[in-house]
């Protein structure tokens, strides 16, 4: 397709690509008997009304990735991939392709707000899934018609009930996924880590093929160790150290500007902290700095003020609910 249109403002444009074929979906929907299931031949007529077609987008300036490494200093080498792999097809019509990547690192220092960092910046949609959550492979892959309840998977939602074909998909806690004999959580990432068969991923409820090729992965771990080899030699695998002070202090502006942007009450406050909430927020991992900036705002409501101030900011609570071992 040569169509293109301008997605969030000038961040990316984005060409159409077709993620199903129409063509399938009716032979699939002619093919059903009177005792379908309902919730299978409500998804075929759902596909045949919404059409095929997804943004595919990619960055039209490679300045839109600076603000990640100000922000998220700690993830510089994967940004700095990506910045590559963007480089490669940014002053030209072909679609952006980045490699499935795994970060590795202890928990809080911000695997998954890079992620979602990084959808943004691309200008596209950013799916989470937790596998710390899930028994069965079909969470990923769907669950065939023929069971009680069953339902799509995450990628065909993410696709088929989304908006664009090259959405970030973050496998948050890869190293959690458990499962029994009879079901493999992970087992639907060996076809959709891989170019070639992701182009034809069949998800298990609606048996027809779906093209996941130009979806995003980011996948998150604490421990390689209990990551089959196979899944790890398709990502890129970078280890994410935790940020120094001063880039802990970076991410903690971060963190305020997210929050008092994203919020009516927010327009009382400066645009930037002062120094000392800055050094305690600092102390915390970028997980802990979320709860601890919204509740630092509310202490200062409640004194009266429209600044914060380093009182405002609890380590205390911080330290009394953080489990043993984290």
């Amino acid at each position: 397709m040569t169509t293109t249109a301008v997605v969030r403002q000038e961040l990316a444009v984005a060409a159409f690509k077709k993620v199903y074929d129409i063509g399938a979906v009716e032979a699939a929907l002619g093919e059903l008997g009177d005792n379908a299931n309902d919730a299978l031949r409500a998804t075929y007529e759902k596909m045949l009304r919404i059409g095929g077609l997804r943004f595919c987008v990619k960055p039209n300036r490679m300045p839109a990735f600076e603000q990640i490494g100000e922000d998220l200093p700690n993830f510089l080498e994967p940004l700095e991939d990506v910045r590559r792999q963007v480089a490669l097809c940014s002053e030209t019509d072909d679609r952006l392709e980045l490699s499935p990547m795994l970060l590795l690192g202890e928990p809080g220092i911000g695997k998954t707000h890079f992620a979602k960092h990084l959808a943004r910046v691309l200008g596209t949609a950013c799916h989470y899934v937790a596998m710390s959550s899930l028994t069965a492979g079909w969470i990923l892959s769907g669950a065939s018609s023929q069971w009680k309840n069953a339902k799509p998977g995450k990628v065909f939602e993410a696709l088929v009930h989304g908006s664009y074909a090259n959405p970030v998909i973050v496998i948050d806690e890869l190293d959690k996924a458990s499962g029994d004999a009879n079901y493999d959580p992970l087992g639907a990432l060996y076809a959709l880590l891989e170019h070639d068969t992701a182009s034809s991923f069949t998800d298990e409820f609606a048996e027809v093929p779906i093209d996941a090729a130009s979806v995003v992965w980011i996948a998150t771990a604490n421990d390689v160790r209990t990551i089959p080899e196979p899944i790890l030699n398709r990502m890129n695998v970078y280890e994410i150290p935790a940020p120094d002070h001063d880039g802990a202090r970076r991410i903690a502006q971060t963190i305020y500007t997210e929050i008092r942007d994203s919020h009516a009450w927010g327009a009382r406050f400066p645009e930037h902290l002062d120094p000392t909430p800055l050094d305690r927020l600092a102390a915390m991992k970028p997980r802990e700095m979320r709860r601890a900036v919204l509740h630092a705002f509310g202490n200062a409501r409640l004194a009266g003020r429209d600044t914060v101030e380093g009182t405002d900011v609890e380590l205390d609570r911080l330290a009394k609910r953080r489990p043993i071992g984290f």
